[in-house]
């Protein structure tokens, strides 16, 4: 459910910033606002270090930016410093309110809010993003529990090119560095296939547990993501996933043996692919894997469903 906060008396509470705001801190603890675990809250409560991160989706002025977990709205604050036209948060919080309604009634008509569950946003008709031309940007210090499923959704949202021209998101740091991995890494696995294949990655911002409130028990990164127009090799997102499943459930055996769990003769499929059936799954290219994929489809074989790595 949308709706566009109330406006509130225009008073100033506290000078502070340069956008008449009281400071961050103040606002959590008027508004009884303490981080909650069981909603993956950890709140960034310096503006210069949230308009750093509001700048890496920049150009922003007159835009379009999507965030998701606003919380008591430090990031909101910096995009709408940094220029952005509108901004639209989503946030199942309902504390957090209050907090919000302040910076729409000193940002008038520039700032709404959707009561819900970012999981279940239908963000094409939410956005209305006005064309291929003005495609919204998000940018997001996302709950760490929903932030790879919610990023699997937006690579993998159809039609292709995307609703949105660039997301810049924040995760834990052990997942920043599978998204933008290379093959016969470690950390390489099927959300670095998934993210590469349509996307261009790059790990943009590192910040150490104490930049957050309260500070969680990992590092954290800001990753930047482009969006390939045209991907290539032009495969279906549902095979991608299918192909990269059994190939790294099982990415300690070579490929003839892993994709098993796919087709009941993988040899045929690798060899329509080019791929030697000896290799494993770390070794693959992202171009190899899309390739499986579309021998794949072409076959008609039922594909999975794609998920997270």
């Amino acid at each position: 459910m949308a709706f566009r906060v109330p406006s509130l008396p225009s008073r100033r509470l506290t000078m502070a910033d340069d956008d008449g705001l009281p400071p961050l801190r103040e606002t959590i603890a008027r508004h009884g606002l303490d981080a909650k675990k069981s909603l993956g809250q950890n709140f960034i409560l310096d503006l210069n270090l949230t308009r750093r991160i509001a700048r890496l989706g920049a150009p922003l002025s007159g835009r379009t930016v999507v965030e998701v977990g606003p919380g008591p709205g430090g990031l909101t604050r910096a995009l709408l410093m940094e220029g952005a036209g509108r901004v639209v948060a989503i946030e199942r919080d309902d504390r957090c309110v209050p907090a919000l309604a302040e910076i729409a009634a000193a940002n008038p008509g520039r700032l709404d809010v959707v009561a819900g569950d970012a999981l279940e946003a239908d963000w094409p008709s939410l956005v209305a993003a006005g064309g291929a031309e003005n495609r919204p940007i998000v940018i997001a210090n996302l709950p760490y529990g929903i932030a790879t499923s919610l990023l699997v959704g937006w690579l993998t949202t159809e039609p292709w090119p995307p609703w949105w021209a660039r997301l810049v998101l924040m995760f834990q740091k052990e997942v920043a560095e599978r998204i933008v991995a290379t093959p016969g890494t470690k950390a390489y696995g099927r959300l670095s296939v998934l993210s590469q294949w349509r996307a261009r990655p790059r790990i943009a911002l590192t910040l150490k547990p104490e930049a957050f409130t309260p500070p969680p028990k990992v590092s954290s990164a800001v990753v930047v993501l482009d969006p390939i127009l045209a991907p290539e090799p032009v495969c279906d997102a549902r095979a991608l996933g299918a192909v990269t499943a059994a190939a790294f459930g099982q990415r300690r055996k070579m490929l003839r043996q892993s994709l098993k769990a796919l087709v009941p003769h993988p040899e045929l499929l690798l060899a329509r692919a080019g791929i030697d059936p000896t290799r494993r799954a770390e070794t693959l290219t992202v171009t190899e894997f899309g390739t499986l994929a579309l021998v794949l489809g072409n076959a008609r074989t039922p594909p999975g469903q794609p998920d997270q790595d």
